[in-house]
């Protein structure tokens, strides 16, 4: 599978972890609410919801759920009021003051949160689903595995990038936790920014279906 569409792939792949996406700045507001340690949480999280979509694309149960336009919008609108109600929750919490890391936040339900919104959003699926396909190799003998190890290199790369993005909020809240009020703004807009997200999600339209 190492060959010209195989680097193709991942020419590919790398272009499209460094454009800035939904993924990128769920992390980025995560780190800036609550800390690194919640940041690289949420990073785990968000690979390991990604690799919940790659397996489900692999085993044709995406396409399902793309197909169905009941389907489609049950995960859409329950994943979108997971991030709203995340959102709200990072905005109230502004009025405490936070500790530099996030250790006293929680970093296990960080994870859990990041598995959650990624996994619940089935934008994650269609892009799978449109991306992966064109790349496979049609005289292989295992299109599933195919389809689940370039899958798998996808979520790693954005999960590379995830990780400078927090590294970076880290750094730039590092520099503002000496400042109460606008580190409170920060949390605030972070909270916003979440909740955003899932508005954003909850507008999504099915993909149309060929």
């Amino acid at each position: 599978m190492i060959d010209t569409n195989f680097w193709l792939f991942l020419a590919a792949a790398c272009l499209i972890a460094a454009v800035p996406g939904p993924g990128i700045f769920y992390v980025a507001a995560r780190t800036l609410s609550e800390g690194r340690g919640s940041g690289f949480a949420s990073t785990a999280g968000t690979a390991l919801g990604g690799m919940v979509h790659v397996v489900a694309g692999s085993l044709g149960i995406s396409a399902i759920i793309l197909a169905s336009a009941e389907l489609f919008t049950a995960v859409k609108f329950v994943g979108a009021l997971y991030l709203v109600w995340l959102g709200i929750k990072t905005f109230r919490s502004a009025a405490r003051v936070l500790p530099l890391d996030s250790a006293a936040v929680g970093d296990k339900r960080a994870f859990r949160d990041g598995v959650l919104v990624e996994a619940l959003n089935p934008k994650t699926a269609a892009f799978f689903l449109a991306f992966i396909p064109q790349f496979l190799d049609p005289a292989g003998s295992n299109p599933t595995l195919q389809f689940i190890m370039l899958g798998a290199i996808s979520v790693m790369l954005n999960t590379l990038a995830d990780v400078v993005v927090v590294l970076m909020a880290a750094a730039t809240r590092t520099q503002l936790i000496g400042r109460p009020q606008l580190m409170q703004r920060l949390t605030q807009g972070s909270g916003m920014f979440i909740a955003g997200l899932g508005l954003s999600l909850a507008l999504a339209r099915r993909p149309a279906q060929g």
